[in-house]
């Protein structure tokens, strides 16, 4: 089965095995047979933050496509399969705020709370209530709280201390009904000047920067076939922002999380030499944002990590900082 169709960065190999899981008993039964034929397991969601390799995946890929959403007041529950935007524009039309800052974004509701998806001032585990999942190692359901999810930074138990143990299969979330948008964002303080806009308002205006970053799918924009931002953006000790300033002598973009701080990705590629529309093959940076790596055409997955691996590297020569990329890359051991 070829899954690069099934990424938003359409790279990569076929899966040996392949299954389409519309229910939980179905995703159970697939793992009980790989477990059998010794099958190694691959879970894919919407496939918008992925990259896989040349060769494929030599085992059996699940595709989850639990389908069907309820609200309930302020409680929205959702099931892994529903397609993100889709349920963030249903939320906004029945005045529900909290999530409207995170319009536009690719992927699946079970991707959320593995990334802890975030964007323009907004995180989903701001909102996440409860998460339902099927436990591997237990081999039963479970619903963790939002605590027990571990988020921090783009990241949780689901893609660190607790990899490949837990499949998504639905997210609770808590809204607020009526609530006024988020707007402390800069490019949404700058687009909005003075005014205070409804929560559609700023989902409009969300997709409107987005589309202009060409970070929202678009089969007429080139620059959309990406894996979205490719790189998280470094927390640092304040003493390697002090020293990066000492180098450069100008300003450094920065935010403070805690004690540290929080540099900007794109400024420190953007600093490193490479420019919106760098190509390295038919791999290559976004005219219109710097965090994406985008298949230009026909891409090998080989040519994209020569592309990270020459961007981590000159950032890290420049700066002193290793950037982390953000997508799960699948095949590559």
């Amino acid at each position: 089965m070829p899954l690069a169709p099934l990424t938003t960065l359409n790279v990569g190999g076929p899966a040996r095995f392949f299954t389409l899981a519309e229910s939980e008993d179905q995703i159970i039964s697939a793992f009980d047979h790989a477990e059998r034929s010794r099958q190694r397991v691959f879970v894919l969601g919407g496939g918008s933050n992925l990259l896989v390799s040349d060769r494929g995946f030599d085992g059996l890929v699940i595709q989850v496509r639990l389908k069907g959403k309820e609200f309930n007041g302020d409680l929205i529950t959702a099931q892994a399969g529903e397609d993100w935007d889709p349920l963030v524009e249903a939320c906004v039309d029945r005045n529900l705020g909290g999530i409207e800052c995170l319009s536009g974004i690719p992927g699946s509701v079970g991707g959320t709370p593995v990334q802890n998806v975030g964007a323009y001032g907004q995180e989903v585990s701001e909102r996440i209530v409860t998460v339902r999942c099927f436990d591997r190692r237990e081999r039963e359901i479970v619903e963790l709280s939002n605590a027990a999810c571990g988020f921090t930074y783009r990241s949780s138990i689901f893609n660190s201390t607790e990899r490949e143990r837990f499949v998504v299969l639905a997210v609770t979330y808590r809204l607020n009904e009526g609530g006024a948008p988020n707007i402390e964002y800069k490019d949404l303080r700058d687009y909005f000047a003075d005014l205070g806009p409804t929560l559609s308002e700023a989902r409009a205006a969300v997709l409107r920067i987005r589309r202009e970053k060409s970070m929202v799918i678009d089969r007429d924009d080139p620059n959309s076939k990406s894996a979205g931002s490719f790189f998280k953006n470094p927390i640092v000790a304040v003493g390697v922002l002090d020293k990066i300033v000492g180098s450069i002598n100008e300003p450094v973009p920065h935010f403070p999380v805690g004690e540290n701080v929080k540099i900007p990705a794109a400024w420190l590629i953007e600093r490193a030499g490479f420019a919106k529309g760098f190509s390295l093959g038919q791999a290559g940076i976004s005219a219109n944002h710097t965090l994406a790596i985008i298949n230009r055409g026909g891409a090998k997955a080989a040519e994209i990590i020569d592309l990270k691996e020459r961007i981590q590297d000159t950032v890290s020569q420049k700066f002193g900082i290793l950037l982390q990329p953000e997508p799960v890359f699948v095949g590559f051991d």
